[in-house]
């Protein structure tokens, strides 16, 4: 049987580690996992039917019926929702508040975790979120924790908004990044931390092509 490897990419938001993913899955062919779009998607559910997404009860109410579909679309992933494809809505910046005080719901991590855990069991696969290493996936045969300060971060969110057309103030972008990291790292349950055996890499200073190479250095040792 064919040996399924595992890489799992944690850090905060706008640390590159989805770019770094989706160049990963490439190069060595496997496939790329987007966790944070599950958790995008169950937000965008949560705000269509007018739940606060700090509502347990509320959340609680529709998670076991979550109708999400990971899709593959020319080589690009695709997330859909109660059959719509909401690759796009997902990115808007409300939609990405509401996904990271949806996150800190031990109901819904639970429920993402089983979903990522079932598609990492059948396949070799990259994984990019905030608790892969540490909760996810803790025997990946590969971990690394990407950051970035918060200033390269918000340079690099801001530029990705403004390119998909849309009207971003800086300052306000800068406080919610800001907001994002301390809500995932202080969340009770699989909060962002670094996995005491994943590779520390600080993208501030450094290409993608950079940390690229990098981590297939680890990886083909």
């Amino acid at each position: 049987m064919e040996h399924i490897m595992r890489i799992a990419l944690d850090g905060p938001s706008g640390s590159g580690k989805s770019t770094v993913a989706k160049r990963l899955s490439k190069e060595l062919n496997i496939l790329y996992l987007d966790t944070g779009a599950m958790y995008r998607a169950t937000a965008l559910k949560a705000l269509s039917l007018g739940i606060d997404t700090f509502d347990i009860g509320g959340v609680s109410s529709f998670v076991g019926n979550l109708d999400i579909e990971i899709k593959y679309i020319d080589g690009t992933q695709h997330t859909f929702l109660d059959g719509e494809d909401v690759s796009e809505k997902i990115r808007e910046p409300h939609v990405s508040m509401a996904a990271s005080n949806i996150s800190s719901l031990k109901c819904v991590r639970l429920k993402m975790v089983e979903m990522q855990r079932k598609i990492a069991a059948s396949m070799s696969c990259v994984l990019d979120g905030r608790d892969i290493g540490s909760f996810v996936l803790p025997d990946a045969d590969y971990k690394f924790y990407i950051t970035a300060s918060v200033d390269v971060r918000t340079e690099r969110r801001y530029a990705e908004l403004v390119a998909k057309g849309h009207g971003v103030d800086k300052d306000l972008l800068k406080k919610e990044i800001e907001q994002r990291d301390f809500n995932d790292k202080n969340r009770d349950f699989a909060p962002l931390v670094k996995a005491d055996d994943a590779v520390l890499i600080d993208t501030s200073d450094m290409t993608v092509d950079e940390v690229v190479s990098k981590i297939l250095s680890y990886i083909k040792k």
